[in-house]
């Protein structure tokens, strides 16, 4: 062991010579017999890690992941066989695209069209409000504190317009005094 640059012996490399006193031979032994726990906690701890990693990659784990991950493959497979038909089916509307309607109704489709148009604005317009609601609060906090600094600033302004009206004057009567 070496500590600031000077060789050190550790404890067992020392030559055994005769215990001066029982006290240093106890310190001695629970200094070894620390050492030895500490070993031990250290393989208990590689063992651990060991165990949790050998999990991982044990069959019995890997198994129905390897299951699962075959299912999803094959559902997979199917989609992409299916893909040109899938894609004419979602291309297809819902729902026939022109709706046979009398002659004589037509201009009160086109009313009803235009209602619809601005019920759904009006509805989009709401919604937004609704979504604002939580940040109201916020919204009105900022609202004072930027109200709280307008008023400090306009009272600062006001106080240095005072001074400068005041020197001024002041200025003002000491040209008066020194021309007469």
């Amino acid at each position: 062991m070496c500590y600031h640059g000077y060789n050190v012996p550790d404890l067992d490399t020392v030559p055994r010579q005769e215990v001066f006193s029982s006290r240093l031979l106890e310190v001695e032994q629970l200094s070894r017999i620390k050492r030895d726990l500490d070993q031990v906690n250290l393989d208990m701890e590689f063992l651990r890690l060991e165990k949790s990693f050998a999990d991982v990659a044990h069959n019995y784990y890997l198994t129905p992941r390897f299951v699962s991950l075959q299912q999803f493959t094959s559902h997979l497979q199917e989609v992409l066989r299916e893909q040109p038909s899938l894609r004419q089916r979602l291309m297809k509307p819902l729902c026939q695209q022109n709706m046979p309607i009398p002659a004589d109704l037509h201009r009160y489709v086109v009313e009803l069209i235009g209602m619809i148009v601005e019920f759904i604005e009006n509805l989009e317009m709401k919604i937004k409000m609704i979504c604002l609601i939580p940040a109201t609060d916020e919204f009105l906090n900022n609202l004072n504190n930027a109200i709280n600094q307008l008023l400090a600033l306009i009272t600062e302004v006001e106080s240095l317009s005072r001074q400068v009206l005041q020197r001024r004057g002041q200025a003002k009567d000491n040209v008066k005094d020194m021309s007469s």
